[in-house]
């Protein structure tokens, strides 16, 4: 796929170029950032050298989408997003934000942007959302973006070689009022037990 550019109002999402590497760099410093991302640690110069130089292949082959968050035109990096495939009828996004632009609703106005764009451009079916299990600020984020959280997932995550437990949420074109690639057919609703004698 040919890389693009999304805006809104305040933001313009990119795929990340080389210059991007100081400010990926310094981000991913953040104890939080390291608490909750599959980052390395100590990550260094060359983490965030060879995290944006991979973009141009990701694209190419479509095996992931990554987008640099930036505040308007030449503005400071506030958050990345991710795009990946899971299989012909899943993608999975991540996420996460600088410390220093938290709390300014970044994220849901990025993913106002990303989402509508996986799904009508990117051949998304479905979306997975997964993050660990007390992540609550990714939980919000996805949440206010319209995820369902579907509960948690045994063992779902590998941190640093370790697997944990983490939270599954899912979203659906129609959730946006978008059109599905392919019908959707939903559980009936369950049926209310009556009690008593018959």
């Amino acid at each position: 796929m040919e890389p693009i550019t999304l805006t809104t109002e305040r933001l313009v999402l990119r795929p990340h170029l080389p210059s991007d590497a100081d400010e990926v760099h310094a981000a991913c410093q953040d104890p939080a950032i390291q608490r909750w991302i599959p980052v390395p640690v100590p990550y260094a110069r060359t983490d965030a050298e060879g995290y944006v130089a991979r973009g141009p292949a990701g694209w190419e082959e479509d095996s992931e989408y990554n987008f640099a968050v930036r505040l308007r035109a030449g503005g400071p990096l506030v958050a990345t997003v991710g795009i990946v495939p899971r299989g012909p009828h899943a993608h999975e996004v991540g996420y996460w934000t600088v410390a220093a632009h938290r709390g300014l609703g970044y994220l849901p106005e990025a993913l106002s942007a990303v989402l509508p764009w996986a799904f009508t451009e990117a051949g998304c079916v479905r979306m997975i959302w997964r993050a660990g299990i007390g992540n609550d600020a990714s939980r919000a984020v996805a949440e206010k973006a319209g995820f369902t959280v579907e509960g948690v997932q045994r063992a779902g995550m590998e941190h640093r070689g370790t697997l944990r437990d983490c939270w599954v949420g899912s979203l659906l074109p129609s959730d946006l009022g978008l059109p599905a690639r392919l019908p959707y057919l939903p559980s009936p609703a369950p049926r209310t037990a009556v009690s008593g004698r018959v």
